[in-house]
């Protein structure tokens, strides 16, 4: 399957919110990427469950909803109910990973594990068989327009062979400076899913389908 793209709206015109998530979503993009932070658990504060149910009815496309906030519990229920259909927490967000990873499917979405730059891979250990998705972060989390950081190929290869070894079909997402540069080196490594902000949004949205089409055949 080729690579899917994911344009993270924390790269959108803020101003006219749900023009942008319509636009991407007519351009091809596949998931719409929605960064929540909390300025605690990372610098900056962005989206709350109040902005991802307003938006949910400009696209019909899967909202993947990546929290970093501490603690998730809290806000987990809050961004379901919201609409999102993918939830995915750091491991450093609570005490308790297993117990929130049961609760996104109690919920009925589908539960994702995010590995920053320096979370090692025997976080995901215990917690195979309760994710859709493992997300890596290839920029340390809390801003746009990052720098790629290029140890983050052979964790992406690491875990595209854990993937395999357990016969799920478990996504595996990049975030962090993915551009058509670097998409090909991604999709080799075993990423199915790119999250791209900068390179979805640049030039407007005419540019929108010329800048997710080059993403996808990088």
């Amino acid at each position: 399957m080729p690579v899917r793209i994911a344009p993270s709206i924390l790269s959108a015109d803020f101003s006219k919110l749900g023009d942008e998530v319509r636009a991407i979503d007519a351009a091809g993009a596949d998931w719409i990427h929605v960064d929540v932070m909390d300025n605690h658990f990372v610098p900056n504060l962005t989206i709350g469950p109040m902005v991802v149910k307003a938006l949910r009815s400009h696209s019909a496309k899967p909202f993947d909803v990546h929290l970093m906030v501490q603690p998730a519990d809290a806000l987990v229920e809050a961004f379901a109910e919201a609409g999102a259909d993918i939830l995915s927490v750091h491991p450093e967000s609570g005490p308790h990973l297993h117990r929130t990873l049961m609760r996104i499917r109690a919920l009925g979405k589908q539960a994702g594990v995010v590995l920053n730059p320096a979370t090692p891979l025997a976080a995901l250990d215990h917690v195979m068989d309760l994710i859709d998705l493992v997300l890596v972060m290839s920029v340390n989390p809390g801003f746009g327009g990052q720098s790629f950081i290029e140890s983050a190929l052979p964790k992406i290869e690491a875990i595209r062979k854990r993937i395999d070894l357990s016969g799920k079909a478990i996504e595996l997402e990049v975030d962090g400076g993915v551009d058509a540069g670097n998409a090909g080196r991604l999709a080799n490594s075993g990423a199915t899913m790119l999250v791209a902000g900068t390179a979805s949004f640049k030039g407007g949205p005419g540019r929108y389908a010329a800048n997710i089409a080059a993403l996808k055949a990088a």
